[in-house]
């Protein structure tokens, strides 16, 4: 099962050249897990895209539509952050053995004590995830 990081999540609701590969591994899933902070994260990615020039209709539409799948559908299953997940985040942080971000760390933190793989398209969390022995699939283009 699959804990589906906000680089791969923003990639299936908004257009971008990984839209495709995310839409089908997401698609063929089962039911993904995300938490609360991954909504959070791609909240403020389609923030970004509509001060980038987005319209705001489509923003508003990209938000809804994930809405809609995660609490009507029920298309994902939402892990909370508990506090062993802040202090896990932080011992792996204090190692200065990778280049882990404070949010990173608690995505990892999250897909390690639920024993998920963690889907991401961002190489610098793939690398802590291997370092850590955490499962990982990086989605690229081509």
């Amino acid at each position: 099962m699959y804990y589906i990081d906000t680089s791969v999540l923003a990639a299936y609701y908004c257009p971008e050249p990984l839209s495709d590969k995310a839409e089908e591994i997401i698609i063929s899933a089962g039911i993904p897990v995300i938490s609360h902070l991954t909504q959070l994260e791609l909240f403020s990615a389609v923030s970004r895209k509509v001060r980038e020039g987005m319209a705001p209709e489509d923003g508003n539409k990209i938000i809804r539509r994930f809405e809609y799948h995660l609490f009507e559908q029920k298309l994902y299953r939402q892990l909370d952050i508990d506090e062993h997940h802040y202090t896990m985040a932080a011992n792996w942080i204090a190692q200065f053995n990778t280049s882990l971000r404070t949010l990173d760390g608690l995505h990892l933190a999250m897909t390690f004590t639920a024993h998920l793989n963690l889907l991401t398209a961002d190489i610098k969390l793939a690398d802590a995830a291997h370092f850590f022995g955490i499962d990982v699939t990086l989605l690229t283009v081509g």
